[in-house]
């Protein structure tokens, strides 16, 4: 992290009461230096009680440390809501204008109510007073480690400016990277769980509107049925990258070939399946005519003289390439797309409908959903208006496969 950093960058990290005093000094400090250690910032939930505690202090709140690699880093000064008072449970909203400010009965998305003195501004300060997501927040996914959209929002403005690149190496739930967006940051997101990548996609896809940028999903697995019937030069162009030769921008007497690797030996994608003997007799053809000089010295070194790539050989093309090899000392390999970049196909799907009947106007109708998988099942993620071109699912993490949802009424 010190080493990708901008010179004009920070780094926050967050960790709870039990961590921070041993990351701060045997791991930050050293890193990034004792110097550059910038602020303190606690994080004070105030929704968050945990009840009476009879072995020590309630705990309600988490410290994030920002650091700075050099001196020049970017600090924003952000005016935050001068807020006053505590938890009420009276049921009464009220408002009471007070000279400049007003005194006001907020409701929580959990239904509770807190006193407040709004309406002037401060400096934003070392204590971020925001909310833990709870139970009924209408921003909550159901993602364990998802944090308040305010918290990043605070901490994206306070360190960064429009075009700025924001990074999180562990993005769970998506939150740094969807507030990101909004604040029209650049940004990369990492998370060896494939569940928080997908989450944080289909989060993304969800605030998706006519002014938003572009963004790729990198998974360490791809999905087959999206390479298989990818657009074919684009497939072809993309897999010779990944194999690690150059791949051929030449569409026309190119001799069928598709790319060469560095050493000059040709490459041929076919982008389908059980690939015949065919192919490798017009490929042994093409390779002769496509450098006779490179064709003579891999044979002579008992090196390939090309590469074939698809997503599976039939036994006539491995036969063939069998018999050159013994008997004409000629080799030519072929090579699987999952021999190149690990595939996962997907899995398979049923969903059980059942009508519940009318509430009011609406019809209520439950759903349950049965995969089978290779890689397992994580979870879950519902559309119900899919419109067969784009998925953008209103539940995004159901990890029991059960659904229940209102539609209107067709009329007839």
């Amino acid at each position: 992290m010190h080493r990708i950093l901008k010179p004009t960058g920070s780094i926050f990290v967050h960790c709870d009461w039990h961590a921070h005093a041993y990351i701060r000094v045997f791991i930050l400090d050293k890193i990034f230096g004792y110097e550059n250690f910038r602020d303190e910032i606690i994080w004070y939930y105030s929704n968050k009680y945990t009840g009476n505690k009879t072995d020590g202090l309630v705990k309600q709140h988490d410290i994030i440390l920002r650091y700075s690699k050099t001196k020049n880093f970017i600090f924003n000064i952000i005016r935050v809501p001068s807020i006053h008072g505590g938890r009420t449970t009276s049921t009464t909203h009220r408002q009471i204008v007070e000279g400049v400010s007003k005194k006001v009965m907020k409701r929580n998305d959990d239904g509770s109510l807190i006193h407040q003195n709004v309406g002037t501004e401060k400096n934003a300060g070392t204590i971020f007073e925001i909310p833990f997501i709870n139970s009924q927040a209408k921003e909550r996914i159901g993602y364990p480690t998802q944090k308040p959209q305010e918290l990043l929002d605070r901490i994206i403005r306070i360190s960064s400016n429009e075009e700025d690149t924001i990074l999180d190496c562990f993005v769970g739930g998506g939150t740094s990277i969807a507030v990101a967006d909004k604040l029209n940051r650049n940004w990369i997101g990492i998370d060896q769980s494939v569940q928080a990548v997908k989450v944080t996609e289909f989060r993304l896809n969800r605030q998706q509107d006519l002014f938003s940028k572009p963004f790729s999903v990198q998974l360490h697995k791809y999905d087959y049925d999206t390479l298989r019937y990818k657009d074919a030069f684009e497939f072809e162009t993309w897999i010779v990258g990944q194999f690690g030769g150059l791949s051929n921008s030449k569409q026309r007497g190119d001799l069928g070939l598709d790319g060469r690797t560095r050493e000059n030996q040709a490459i041929q994608v076919k982008r389908s399946d059980n690939v015949g003997r065919n192919v490798v007799d017009n490929f042994f053809s093409a390779v002769q005519r496509f450098d006779k000089a490179s064709f003579e010295k891999n044979k002579l070194e008992n090196k390939p003289v090309g590469f074939i790539i698809a997503f599976s050989f039939g036994k006539g093309a491995i036969q063939e390439v069998a018999r050159l090899k013994v008997e004409e000392q000629i080799i030519i390999e072929l090579v699987t797309v999952e021999n190149i970049v690990p595939i996962a196909k997907k899995p398979t799907l049923q969903v059980e409908m059942q009508d519940l009947g009318k509430v009011k106007e609406l019809r209520q109708i439950s759903f349950t959903a049965t995969a089978q998988s290779e890689a397992g099942i994580e979870f879950f993620a519902w559309d119900f208006t899919y419109n067969e071109t784009n998925f953008v699912p209103q539940i995004l993490l159901d990890q029991t496969g059960k659904q229940t949802y209102l539609f209107k009424a067709e009329r007839t």
